[in-house]
């Protein structure tokens, strides 16, 4: 019973004992076929996502990466000038709709910055907001246009 505490156990690489190789790493044609002529044991693996660790993909993320590379760069949509002028119209005539950027902003929840690049026709087409614009001053949201007085 007493011998059971009385051993000691080493683990890890420094422990001297075992009579087993290491395994190596071999880059090149030329380091195998010598390895082949020793009689080692050899056994080779195909690595794929090579350079990217974060790349869980392999190389078909790589792949997709340099197409969309090649690609040229598309500029996204904006919302027409017309549609802006349209908007900016309805909103300083007299009537029902006459309110400010701020005001019509506020009914929309937005910024007032987005209502002036809208209507300054520099805005990236947000159609959720024009939907809003085009509630709130009863406009059509393709066009700009009124819808009462058609």
């Amino acid at each position: 019973m007493s011998d059971d505490w009385d051993t000691v156990t080493k683990i890890g690489s420094k422990t001297g004992g075992g009579s087993s190789q290491r395994e190596t790493v071999v880059r090149g044609k030329g380091a195998i076929n010598q390895a082949q002529r020793s009689g080692a044991i050899i056994g080779t693996e195909k690595k794929f996502a090579t350079g990217n660790a974060s790349n869980k993909s392999g190389s078909e993320g790589q792949r997709l990466t340099k197409v969309d590379r090649a690609d040229d760069i598309i500029a996204p949509n904006k919302v027409p000038a017309e549609i802006g002028q349209n908007i900016r119209n309805r909103r300083s005539k007299e009537g029902p709709y006459k309110m400010t950027q701020a005001q019509l902003a506020q009914k929309v929840n937005a910024p007032a910055k987005d209502i002036q690049t809208l209507e300054s026709g520099d805005a990236i087409k947000n159609q959720a907001l024009l939907n809003k614009v085009a509630r709130v001053l009863k406009i059509s949201p393709k066009t700009g246009l009124p819808l009462d007085d058609k």
